[in-house]
């Protein structure tokens, strides 16, 4: 039997960003993941604060080029990538200079949360599944990490439900407590019924596009949900159990791993 193929799409991992649950989880995943005999291609943004030189990133011309369209604005698309030797894994970064040259993550300078997170996770999200069609790479199972991959399992579902490369993928989402506090602008659903969203996709977008709003949207469409953090928010742990596809309560650090393989292999095998 081939290995199956799990992608894995987040927003940090550990050396090129702080340690944090997401940034740790998300380098040690993977790499055992592979070890554990499936194939594996990560994902992560190209923010500013990623030292280029230290961490040995170089643009992909051959995946590089693409224009993403969002809200009528032309968007070149970067591709980066970088290896960690140690763990035989290369990352692949998702560049803008719109979006992902700041200094700073997600706030500015005074911890302000930045006004187009809304578009930047868009086209973070739009950017990967590009690459990964690129890339001829036909994944089993996707794992969402973070709420800026929050609209994966929309656009497979609905943006890419013909695409050959991704229209039978498995969406698997973590929930965190990684809550943002401003919400997405009041046009974030109009944003993604111009790429294709059916307007009862994006329905409770229209009243609440706060983390809670995002978080809903990822598991509407999603095949599996992860408890990813010991603590999330009540309201989407609640949300998450009563959505009838596979739910993993939370894991520590010493059975996740083991713990989610498993569980891809039930979302995999489940009718959704």
């Amino acid at each position: 039997m081939d290995a199956k193929k799990i992608l894995f799409i987040t927003q940090e991992i550990t050396p090129y960003l702080p340690e944090s649950e997401i940034s740790t989880i998300c380098r040690a995943l993977p790499q055992a993941i592979q070890e554990r005999g499936r194939e594996i291609r990560t994902f992560m943004p190209k923010f500013g604060s990623i030292n280029e030189r230290r961490n040995q990133l170089h643009e992909v011309i051959r995946l590089s080029g693409m224009n993403l369209i969002i809200d009528d604005t032309d968007h070149p698309l970067i591709i980066k990538v970088a290896s960690i030797q140690s763990a035989r894994m290369q990352i692949y970064f998702i560049d803008n200079e719109d979006f992902f040259q700041r200094k700073n993550t997600i706030k500015d300078n005074s911890g302000v949360e930045y006004e187009d997170n809304d578009d930047r996770s868009i086209f973070y999200v739009r950017g990967v599944l590009e690459t990964v069609k690129k890339l001829l790479w036909i994944p089993d199972l996707i794992h969402c990490h973070g709420w800026i991959a929050a609209p994966t399992a929309l656009y497979i579902k609905r943006m890419y439900a013909d695409d050959p490369c991704l229209k039978d993928a498995k969406i698997v989402y973590s929930v965190y407590d990684d809550e943002f506090d401003t919400p997405f602008r009041g046009d974030f659903h109009r944003k993604l019924m111009m790429d294709g969203a059916k307007e009862n996709d994006v329905k409770h977008l229209m009243d609440d596009t706060s983390f809670v709003g995002v978080s809903k949207l990822a598991m509407d469409f999603a095949d599996g949900i992860i408890q990813g953090s010991k603590v999330v928010n009540p309201a989407l742990l609640e949300y998450a159990k009563n959505k009838g596809v596979p739910f993993l309560s939370y894991q520590s650090p010493d059975t996740y791993i083991d713990a989610f393989n498993a569980f891809y292999d039930v979302v995999l095998e489940s009718e959704k």
